[in-house]
C-alpha cells in the first residue's frame, strides 16, 4: 500500500502499437491491464468524482474516477490521469 511519504513519479509515454507490446505486470500489485483512448476519458460521460468523508463524518475530500464498461480508475492512478488530461488537452478538459 502506499505510504506517506513516498514518492510517485508517473512517467507517460508514446510506447507505439498496444498489439506489439508484451506487459508483465506484479501480480500482487497489478489486478488487470486494460487500456482506454484519449478520447474516451474526454468525453464528460466518462468522468465523474467520488466524495469522501473525513472521520468525523464531515466532507472530506472530491478525487476523481474514470469510467469504462466493469473498470474504474480510481485513486492516485485516477488523480495522475487527470493531470495528464489537463496537459494533453488545455481548454478541452
Amino acid at each position: 500500500p502506499f505510504q506517506k511519504g513516498q514518492l510517485v513519479a508517473p512517467i507517460v509515454a508514446n510506447l507505439g502499437p498496444l498489439e506489439a507490446l508484451t506487459l508483465t505486470p506484479n501480480p500482487d500489485e497489478v489486478q488487470e491491464v486494460f487500456t482506454l483512448p484519449l478520447a474516451h476519458l474526454l468525453r464528460e460521460e466518462n468522468q465523474g468524482y467520488t466524495h469522501f468523508r473525513a472521520a468525523t463524518g464531515r466532507f472530506g475530500y472530491t478525487l476523481p474516477v474514470f469510467l469504462h464498461g466493469p473498470h474504474r480508475v480510481w485513486g492516485l492512478t485516477a488523480v495522475i490521469t487527470e493531470f495528464v488530461l489537463e496537459l494533453l488537452a488545455p481548454g478541452t478538459y
